[in-house]
C-alpha cells in the first residue's frame, strides 16, 4: 500500500471518528439547548451537530475513492473538518450569548450580542461556508476523477 493511499485511510478514518464525536456532541448539545438565552439557536446548533456529524461520516465513507494528490487531499480533509465543527460552535455560541442577529436574524430572533461576539459569529460563519464550498468542491473533484478505478 502506498504512502498516499496509507495516509488515505487513516483520513478516513478519521472522519468517521470526528463525525461521530459531532453527531455526539449534537446529542448533547440538544439535551441543553433549552437552557440557552436562545432555545431556537440552541436547537439550530443541535441540528448542526447532527447533519455536519452525519456528512463527516459519509465523507469518510466516501474518502478512500477521492482520487486527489496529497496536499489536495489534506486540504480537503482540513477544510471539511474545520467547517464541519465551527458551524456547529458559531450556532453555539449564538445561542449562549443571545446573539446572532447580524448573521442570523431569523434564528436569533432579534437578540445581538456585544460587537466581539457577533465579530467572532461573523467570523465563523464566514470562514467556515467558505471552507465547507471549496472542500466540498475538491471532494467531488476527486471523485470524479476516480469514477473510472
Amino acid at each position: 500500500m502506498s504512502s498516499l493511499s496509507q495516509r488515505q485511510e487513516r483520513q478516513a478514518h478519521g472522519l468517521l471518528l470526528l463525525g461521530l464525536v459531532l453527531f455526539l456532541i449534537g446529542l448533547l448539545t440538544g439535551l441543553i439547548s433549552g437552557g440557552m438565552a436562545n432555545p431556537r439557536m440552541g436547537l439550530s446548533a443541535h441540528l448542526e451537530g447532527l447533519m455536519n456529524g452525519m456528512f463527516l461520516a459519509l465523507l469518510g465513507l466516501l474518502w478512500p475513492r477521492l482520487v486527489l494528490g496529497p496536499v489536495a487531499l489534506s486540504s480537503a480533509f482540513w477544510l471539511v473538518i474545520y467547517a464541519a465543527f465551527a458551524n456547529w460552535l458559531g450556532v453555539l455560541l449564538a445561542g449562549i450569548w443571545g446573539a446572532g442577529a447580524g448573521m442570523m436574524p431569523i434564528a436569533a430572533q432579534g437578540m445581538a450580542g456585544s460587537g466581539t461576539q457577533e465579530a467572532i459569529i461573523a467570523f465563523l460563519l464566514i470562514s467556515l461556508s467558505v471552507a465547507m464550498v471549496v472542500g466540498v468542491i475538491m471532494a467531488i473533484w476527486g471523485l470524479w476523477r476516480g469514477r473510472h478505478q
